[in-house]
């Protein structure tokens, strides 16, 4: 059974920064596709960051260019969401995702497996 576990949401001032973790279990993250998605209340769910099998950088939402970047510990089996430079309208849950492809995208439908979300609150 394949589970996503996320952490370390919060409260944090504007232009402040966060960590956000997700260990997976029965599923090795190293040879599939990991996402970083988002949801504001109202909104639809959005994909900001996604790594494939076989890259060496993530692909990003121009949303969270230049401020977010995510990374893989194979050893931990867990990926991270590092955020930087946060603003108020990045206030949302926040989901890792894992898909069977080798190739990553930022769409929902391409990947089979979410967490249960974490909340990030950006205000002063």
């Amino acid at each position: 059974q394949v589970q996503l576990v996320e952490s370390g949401g919060g409260l944090v001032q504007p232009g402040g920064s966060l960590k956000l973790s997700c260990a997976a279990s029965g599923f090795t993250l190293d040879f599939n596709a990991m996402g970083w998605f988002r949801q504001a209340p109202g909104k639809e769910r959005e994909g900001i960051l996604c790594i494939g099998r076989d890259d060496r950088t993530p692909h990003y939402a121009d949303s969270v260019k230049g401020r977010f970047t995510m990374f893989r510990d194979g050893a931990k089996n867990t990926v991270y969401l590092e955020m930087y430079f946060l603003k108020p309208e990045d206030t949302a849950v926040y989901y890792c995702a894992a898909g069977y492809s080798s190739n990553c995208g930022l769409t929902t439908g391409e990947y089979i497996y979410y967490g249960q979300g974490t909340q990030v609150t950006v205000s002063s």
